[in-house]
Formats: C-alpha cells, structure tokens, sequence
C-alpha cells in the first residue's frame, strides 16, 4: 500500500501492520508457552485470546462506523485552524509529540472519569500480559469522547488525516509495550514507554493504580506526577473482576453497573451526576 494512500486512508494502518503484530505473537508464544521462558500470566490462553480478538473487530468497526461522523466534525474544526501547518519531516515529530502529550491526558482521564473509565476498563481486564492484550479495546470509545483529545491538534491546523494517522501509530506502537519477554531497555526508560513501564499501568497492586499513563513518552509521567518504576512483581487485572471472556459483557459490564447505580431511586440530580464523571472508585 502506497504511503500516500495510507495517510488519504489513515483507518487502515493498524490492518498494514497487523503482520509485524501477529508475527511478535507467534514468537512470543513459543517463548512462553512452548519454552516455558515467561511468566505463567504472560501464555496464551484460547478462550481470552478470542475474547481478545473479537474486541478488536469491534472495536475496529466501531472506529470504521464512526470514522465519517468524526471526519465531518474535524474538517469541520480544521476551517476555524489557527495556522497552516505544512507536513514534513520537523511538523511531524511535532505532531507525533503533540499527539502523545495529548494522549497522556486523554489516558489520564480514562482513569479518572468514569463515564471514560465504562469504555476502557476492557483493556485492564484481562489478568495476563502478553501482546494479545494490546488488541482489548472497546466499541464505545467513541461515546466515551476519546476523539475530542485530537481536536486540538486540528484547531491548531495539522490537517485531520494526518492527525488520525499519528493517533492510530501511536496505538500501534503500544502493541510492543504490552509484554512480559523484555524486561528492561536501559537508558530508553527514561524517555520511551516502555514493557516494564506499561505493565505497571496494568497492575491492581495498590502502588501501581493508576500510574504510568504514558503513550509512547514517559516524560509526560514524570512531569505530571504519575510515575512509578516496576520494582514489585505485578498482579494484573482490575480490583473488581470481570471474570467473563464475552467480549459483549467484557465490553458493558461496567457500562451497566455505572447506568445501574447512577439511575437508582432516591438519588440527587448531583449525586447522579457524581457517579456518571467522579472518578471510578
């Protein structure tokens, strides 16, 4: 596929790579469930590997669905830009660390929101860590409001595909922080997200909640507070256990707990609102 095509269709990125994902798969599976070499909660087991691969259809159809509604609201958007922004080489470094700063906040809110939290508690499900972990993610991204974090960028007049293209390579590139095989990179962790920094970001253990947001930088992390280095083993998953692998309950499980308790009898406009947007906890 022609570079030009890629960005005109930005939607298709995560399909061209898909190759390099599968084969990372493959190796790491030999590694850990054939050699024994990794962790018990780093093998592949099939029912959440499917669990896994049918929330990434979803999700990649969801994206799809939603795609032309979001390109009609960020053209939009793009008309009221601030500048024009040419891209080359220097505009889209500035772009990959715009996005990933934006990223930060967006992932931070995820956290801390619970209407967000409802869309990504699927990825912080699963109690294992291995790369099919990277594909749990969910259909209801879009309600959550993950695109109004890119918004900026467009205002700000880097144009909406290559905006889009950048979001979603910064996805791609977190497929390779989500194992177990690689245990640290030296000097690179003070800089990049890393295996050991994003399994952090997994663990329930009480030290570990919330912390290591980062997309593809961990200075954000550093600057804003929310650092922790890996130092205690992780015990992965999220304090109130999903304990299904249907990826429709994995995927509104906390959507209805959330609706559930928001829209019981007796309660305050305010209190409503509290259990909707207070953090999930």
């Amino acid at each position: 596929m022609e570079f030009s095509s890629l960005i005109a269709h930005p939607e298709m990125l995560l399909l061209v790579l898909a190759p390099i994902f599968f084969a990372c798969i493959l190796m790491e599976w030999y590694l850990g469930d054939r050699r024994k070499k990794l962790p018990h909660s780093a093998r592949y087991h099939l029912p959440e590997v499917l669990c896994n691969f049918g929330l990434a259809g979803m999700h990649q159809g969801a994206d799809i669905l939603t795609g032309l509604l979001v390109a009609k609201l960020y053209l939009m958007f793009f008309g009221w830009r601030l500048f024009d922004i040419e891209m080359n080489a220097i505009n889209f470094v500035l772009l990959m660390i715009a996005q990933d700063f934006c990223y930060y906040w967006f992932h931070r809110a995820s956290h801390r929101i619970r209407w967000m939290w409802a869309a990504h508690v699927a990825h912080h499900s699963s109690e294992n860590m291995n790369f099919s972990t990277a594909f749990r993610q969910s259909l209801m991204y879009p309600l959550a409001g993950m695109w109004g974090f890119w918004l900026p960028l467009v205002v700000l007049g880097f144009d909406p595909n290559w905006v889009v293209f950048v979001v979603l390579l910064n996805l791609g590139l977190q497929f390779f922080v989500h194992t177990q095989a690689v245990r640290t990179l030296g000097p690179i962790e003070w800089i990049f997200n890393t295996p050991s920094h994003h399994r952090v970001h997994h663990g329930r253990n009480p030290q570990y909640i919330d912390k290591n947001y980062a997309g593809v930088l961990i200075i954000w992390d550093r600057m804003f507070g929310t650092y922790v280095k890996e130092e205690e083993t992780v015990e992965y998953g999220i304090t109130k256990p999903i304990n299904s692998f249907n990826p429709l309950i994995v995927t509104f499980s906390e959507w209805r707990s959330m609706f559930k308790e928001a829209f019981s009898p007796g309660l305050t406009l305010k209190q409503r609102a509290s259990l909707l947007f207070s953090p999930p906890e």
